[in-house]
């Protein structure tokens, strides 16, 4: 009689999987089992699943543990097992199945995995690195109000590059501890892919708050392009590396959005104070070539402003 035993974690994780086709199967830690436990928990010989030609029977060999059914605090000893049950041994559990025992449906691809392929490739990769580096070493220099040299310029924009690459490696690095495909090259693509999508992003904000009044509900909306593309990195990253539901994977992204852009938020509310005697002022600098608007002459704005007084004067008569 066939039969399919799987180690699995407390979350249900797969470890591994024996299939035997011997109608005595010996579960322990000792090295004469047939399914060899490393849990210090579990007795050298601590079970057994016997088949008695109609039915599969646990057998507890008398352990200091004991080995209990899942679902309680039930002894699994002389328990008379059905397709799919789980046994506790020590601080490990199995899974018994039997050879009819229903799978899941096939997963069929999702159009990410077309993305997710083409960011893998190294030229992708190294394209995408280096573009970020620039960028950011384009910002040092904007923002640096004295001369600079390259070399000043280089060792910032690399370090950020770095620290930025942290992420997608921790992702990986998670994703292969517990049990899962690392992919590290995935998750280097896509994740500076979305990184100078966001630097793209900045400059389109910056432009729109430089063009429009802080009133201007366009320039609430444009706040939410990172938000909505950090989101998107997170849900990519778990669907990368992780085996997981759609709606687990969905609130992983949200919990993870809401940590970053929730507590940027709180750590700027915090450092603001409740009363600010000295105004405010937009200190950004742009050229003429970003507004929005053409811009108007000294002789059309002193015009304009004329006619505004002649229509007030008329409108006061007028009373």
């Amino acid at each position: 009689m066939e039969l399919i035993i799987e180690e699995i974690s407390r979350g249900h994780k797969l470890l591994g999987r024996h299939k035997t086709i011997k109608n005595t199967v010996t579960i322990g830690r000792g090295y004469n089992n047939d399914i060899i436990l490393t849990d210090p928990h579990v007795c050298p010989e601590h079970l057994s699943l016997d088949y008695d030609g109609e039915n599969w029977i646990v057998s507890d060999k008398d352990t200091i543990n004991g080995s209990f059914l899942e679902t309680g605090k039930n002894s699994a000893d002389q328990h008379v097992i059905s397709s799919g049950d789980i046994i506790s041994i020590g601080k490990s559990q199995i899974r018994i199945i039997f050879p009819h025992h229903p799978v899941a449906k096939s997963v069929t691809f999702s159009p990410f995995e077309s993305l997710i392929s083409s960011t893998r490739h190294p030229a992708v990769i190294i394209g995408s690195m280096f573009l970020f580096t620039f960028v950011a070493g384009f910002i040092f220099y904007l923002n640096n109000s004295t001369k600079v040299t390259f070399t000043q310029l280089l060792v910032p924009s690399v370090g950020m590059t770095l620290l930025f690459a942290l992420w997608p490696s921790m992702v990986a690095l998670i994703s292969h501890l517990t049990k899962h495909d690392a992919r590290i090259m995935n998750q280097l693509g896509i994740s500076f892919v979305f990184f100078n999508l966001m630097w793209i992003t900045d400059v389109f904000e910056t432009i729109a708050q430089f063009n429009l009044s802080s009133n201007w509900p366009l320039t609430g909306l444009i706040t939410l392009f990172p938000i909505g593309l950090g989101f998107c990195l997170f849900w990519l990253n778990c669907y990368i590396g992780f085996h997981m539901t759609k709606e687990r994977r969905l609130t992983v992204a949200l919990s993870l959005t809401a940590i970053l852009f929730g507590g940027s938020f709180l750590i700027k509310l915090s450092h603001k104070p409740d009363f600010n005697p000295l105004p405010s002022y937009n200190v950004t600098i742009m050229t003429p070539n970003f507004l929005i608007a053409p811009s108007n002459t000294t002789d059309n704005f002193l015009k304009d402003s004329a006619q505004l007084f002649d229509k007030t004067r008329k409108a006061a008569q007028k009373k």
